[in-house]
């Protein structure tokens, strides 16, 4: 159950609406209090000072008051129509129950509220035995989103720079389909510019044909590299790489089969990686894909008497909404991004039939997408206001950015290779018998890097480190599915566990059978609450793009779960306690489970 209690709705003075919907009013107001023995939850009055011109504490007094009386009054009608109040709570339709509360008392500006907790751990493990909202919901019923994330370079190593967008697009994927969406996860390949004139041009000056076909990726972006090296002694080569690019753009036959190698040994290196990291794709369109529906853009821009001329170039100017002007076209003729990402946005609406356009792209690119997101708007596009920027932070190397042009780049697969060697030496010393050994250190590993980063809130840069991506003990990937693992361990030895992706297991769907849950102890009532908030914790991930929201709750409830483990014997329980803290494993597990593949984590059995 989600732990929202609304405590006042908002008119002259406050008061409580009995028949109003408990988790709709204030809910997303509430907050967990700094002491744990202050209340369960707290509701903060600060917001309602101005509305009601009284202050935040006299708020806090009246509300308090009013629930109380509300928990009475609840009390009094359980007592009235059964007799025995403390024994029939459990009516598995809890939201709207005002005796789901225990007690409300003022603390300066904030209400803090106890539940029942024996009300709630019923409420808990039925909703997750059968799904209540709380590993799916149908907001996106009906409606596609356009997923624009990844997008390396052809000729260029898929470097650890990309990895940000892959994993969070992926995982923003993952939860947007989880709320009902049809997603289309699309790779916007960097396969078009000036650059490949410059790596054709140094291919053919400086270029062992023997060596780059032996091994492409790497000496295709070495020679890259010396090009840019070159081009300082001699600035003639900038030329010469232009005049290469304008013959692939004319048809050159020679130029575009040396370009379509490229792509083809690209595919090859990026789907190793994308292998390992467990990434699909509906659609890999390169910039080039686009070349054919840039001038309709251009037409229809015309049409709508958006060009201007500006220094030899067309350009849309956007002064109304205080932005620069967007180059569409340079002054001798040649496109843009802004030009090709319109053909792109126009071509996923219509072709693709995607509602929403959502760009998992660096923060960067923030002026980039407005403007784009501008013209659309311009042009009379009314899907331009469901297209959003996912922007995040950049992936530094010892503070800089990197740059392939200077050679100053990580290749993942290197980082995630090096990670899965080193989850096989740890399972080797640690756990030397255990079956499907290799498939294990490559979940370990590879979630060791993934989780390294979506554990950060995606606006933050991320200094890379290979130790702390490879780390596996604090806040890391392998903890929670170590406990995941933990979580198997324990219903296999008390028999209800055989599949490991069994939803629900055996012993939460017995929490049907628990009429009455007496005296939780402290930590099964912290683990009880924090499995309570994945539901509205996964809602506000799907609204705000952020996966970190998923990997910090999950973290959480790993926490509390081994604390609940330590402190909670389960096996050796009374019959009573021990299928409730059975039930609690379960619930646990099914939780985890959901928030890695949330997160495109695997969720091993054993470790």
């Amino acid at each position: 159950m989600e732990l929202e209690i609304a405590a006042a709705t908002l008119d002259s003075s406050p008061r409580i609406d009995g028949a109003a919907d408990l988790s709709s009013l204030l809910g997303s107001w509430l907050e967990l209090p700094p002491d744990k023995t202050m209340g369960d939850i707290a509701l903060p009055c600060f917001r309602l000072a101005k509305t009601l011109r009284q202050a935040p504490a006299a708020i806090a007094k009246s509300i308090a008051d009013a629930v109380t009386a509300h928990i009475t009054a609840a009390g009094a009608e359980d007592a009235e129509q059964t007799g025995a109040p403390q024994q029939t709570k459990a009516t598995g339709a809890l939201r709207n129950d005002w005796s789901l509360l225990t007690d409300a008392t003022p603390a300066g500006p904030y209400v803090n509220l106890r539940l029942d907790r024996s009300f709630v751990a019923q409420d808990v493990l039925r909703a997750i035995a059968v799904d209540s909202g709380y590993c799916h919901s149908l907001r996106g019923v009906g409606k596609v989103a356009a997923i624009d994330l990844s997008s390396p370079n052809i000729a260029k190593p898929f470097g650890i720079g990309h990895l940000r967008s892959t994993v969070i697009g992926t995982a923003i994927a993952n939860l947007m389909e989880s709320d009902g969406y049809q997603t289309l996860r699309i790779n916007h390949l960097g396969d078009w510019g000036t650059q490949f004139g410059k790596i054709i041009t140094s291919y053919r000056l400086y270029g062992d044909p023997e060596k780059v076909r032996a091994n492409p990726i790497p000496e295709l972006n070495d020679l890259y590299v010396f090009f840019h090296q070159q081009e300082k002694l001699h600035p003639e080569l900038e030329d010469e790489g232009r005049a290469a690019f304008l013959r692939l753009e004319e048809g050159d036959p020679d130029s575009r089969a040396l370009w379509q190698w490229m792509i083809d040994v690209s595919m090859v290196e990026f789907q190793r990686t994308y292998d390992l990291l467990g990434s699909r794709f509906d659609y890999n369109l390169g910039e080039s894909f686009y070349n054919d529906k840039m001038q309709l853009v251009i037409d229809e821009l015309r049409e709508k008497g958006l060009l201007e001329v500006s220094e030899g170039a067309e350009v849309v100017r956007l002064d109304e909404e205080n932005l620069p002007p967007c180059l569409i076209r340079k002054s001798d003729g040649a496109t843009l991004y802004p030009t090709r990402d319109l053909a792109a946005a126009l071509y996923r609406h219509k072709a693709l039939h995607a509602d929403e356009l959502i760009y998992v792209v660096g923060g960067e690119q923030r002026l980039h997408f407005a403007q784009l997101f501008a013209v659309l708007a311009r042009m009379g596009h009314e899907f331009a206001a469901h297209c959003s920027h996912v922007a995040f932070g950049m992936m530094l190397l010892e503070g800089k950015k990197m740059s392939t042009r200077k050679g100053q780049i990580v290749r993942l697969q290197e980082v995630l290779e090096e990670a899965i060697a080193r989850a096989k030496a740890i399972i080797s010393e640690k756990n030397p018998l255990l079956a499907d050994a290799d498939a294990v250190a490559r979940a370990v590993g590879v979630g060791a890097v993934v989780f390294n980063d979506l554990k950060n809130n995606r606006l933050h840069d991320i200094d890379f480190s290979l130790d702390k991506a490879l780390a596996f003990d604090g806040e890391t990937g392998p903890y929670v599915q170590y406990t995941h693992a933990r979580t198997c361990s324990v219903l296999r030895k008390a028999g209800l566990l055989a599949d490991a992706a069994a939803s629900p297991g055996e012993a939460l769907a017995a929490a049907d059978s628990l009429s009455e849950i007496h005296a939780l102890a402290e930590p099964e009532w912290e683990l009880t609450k924090l499995l309570s908030q994945y539901p509205q914790v996964r809602l506000r991930a799907i609204d705000e793009r952020d996966p970190s929201l998923i990997a910090k709750l999950a973290m959480d409830i790993c926490q509390e779960y081994n604390h609940f483990y330590h402190d909670c014997p389960i096996l050796t329980s009374t019959a009573t306690i021990r299928e409730r803290r059975l039930a609690l494993t379960d619930a646990t597990r099914l939780l985890i489970r959901h928030a890695l593949s949330l997160l495109g984590l695997e969720a091993p059995a054993s470790m």
